[in-house]
């Protein structure tokens, strides 16, 4: 087996990078060029300063998202920064038009000044019809991207919510495979940083039963510390950890990660690799449901969790089954999104996402509960879902052009 990450280096460095821009346009004679750019483009420009809702016909912004990070959470690497960064987001921009057909441009910002960041972005929103947050630290991604839902574009943190989205698909297949209601588990996840708390407010914020509208019966959150509880008195300087233990753990239940899982009918790990055990599992109710998302390393191996008795296993890793992938979101959200013209991306098109990407596999399985991350049919189906989601809480004028 060849060293994948020494085949990607020798990739990049021959390709120098994996974009480039490729013009609609050939420029061959004058008149192409006055076509172009000057003189003719003068009067493209007078058009749009006279209805600036022309921008959306007439330039690139139609079909355009910035992939932007600071390199303050690079996958698994940590704060590596912007220059670091760069092959992730190129990455990114390239899924976005091999699954979606859009036209993503990788913006890698040198600060992790947050008002500054949020500044930069603001100024360069006009260019692009989405803005696509990736690998931005917690907790300042939370007040980053909630200081950009205003630009009149949807912008969408996907370490958050793109993640949030395909394990909520996942789990809707798990627990019909288990024989289970969604609104009779109990659920615990391990990482109360950005991931952990939008898998939670998504879980707790969907009326999952379409006939009792409710949420998971029991949810609880662990750092490493353990259980997230309002009594504790070393997150009482973290307020993110304050509101989510508020939001979550309604019994002001303590202890160790361990303890969370006694009973537990699903795991859900957005943590660090090796925390959680066969012992461990075995406490959980039975046909467990485990979601080891850690990377490159899980939670728990997928043998191990199955050795303790886990009904359903699923990982990041593409080397094992059910993988659990944001590529199966993020493409068909903006895909949805920017056809239907949405102003944002509201919690109504997230759970319709999820809906539609547990739908689209028609016969799931323990080893199948999500469809193959190479299926670039499901992006289709899940940016319908998102369109109509926004178009049936918003009048046919705010998502077309007057």
């Amino acid at each position: 087996m060849s060293d994948i990450y020494q085949e990607s280096v020798d990739m990049h460095r021959k390709l120098g990078g994996k974009m480039c821009i490729q013009s609609k346009v050939k420029i061959e004679n004058r008149h192409d060029l006055s076509l172009a750019y000057t003189p003719g483009v003068a009067r493209v420009c007078e058009a749009i300063a006279n209805n600036e809702e022309l921008v959306y016909e007439l330039t690139i912004k139609k079909n355009t998202v910035a992939v932007v990070s600071d390199g303050s959470a690079v996958l698994g690497l940590g704060n590596i920064g912007a220059h670091a960064a760069i092959p992730v987001m190129e990455g990114k921009a390239i899924l976005f038009k091999e699954y979606a057909d859009i036209d993503a441009f990788p913006i890698c910002i040198n600060t992790q000044n947050t008002i500054e960041l949020i500044s930069i972005i603001k100024n360069i929103a006009p260019v692009f019809g989405g803005i696509n947050l990736e690998d931005i630290a917690s907790p300042r991604c939370f007040e980053i991207e909630t200081s950009l839902q205003d630009l009149g574009i949807p912008v969408f943190h996907d370490d958050q919510h793109g993640t949030a989205i395909v394990v909520l698909a996942a789990l809707i297949n798990a627990a019909k495979l288990a024989g289970k209601k969604i609104h009779d588990l109990k659920v615990v996840i391990n990482g109360g940083g950005a991931a952990g708390t939008a898998i939670a407010e998504l879980l707790l914020s969907m009326g999952y039963d379409e006939h009792t509208h409710e949420s998971v019966k029991e949810l609880l959150v662990c750092d490493t510390k353990g259980i997230l509880c309002e009594t504790r008195d070393d997150i009482a300087n973290f307020p993110e950890k304050i509101r989510l233990a508020s939001k979550t753990n309604r019994d002001l239940q303590n202890g160790t990660l361990s303890d969370a899982l006694t009973g537990a009918d699903v795991f859900i790990g957005v943590s660090v690799g090796n925390v959680v055990t066969a012992d461990m599992i075995q406490k959980m109710a039975p046909k467990a449901i485990v979601f080891a998302l850690a990377n490159p390393t899980p939670e728990i191996m997928p043998e191990e969790a199955k050795k303790g008795g886990a009904f359903i296993v699923g990982t990041g890793r593409s080397d094992f089954p059910n993988q659990v992938n944001n590529v199966l979101a993020f493409p068909g959200i903006f895909r949805g999104a920017i056809d239907a013209r949405a102003k944002t991306i509201t919690r109504g098109m997230k759970i319709a996402a999820s809906l539609a990407l547990a739908a689209s596999i028609e016969n799931p399985t323990p080893e199948g509960v999500l469809p193959s991350v190479l299926d670039k049919s499901v992006t289709r189906k899940v940016a319908e879902a998102v369109a109509e989601a926004w178009k049936a809480t918003h009048s046919l004028t705010e998502v077309t052009l007057t």
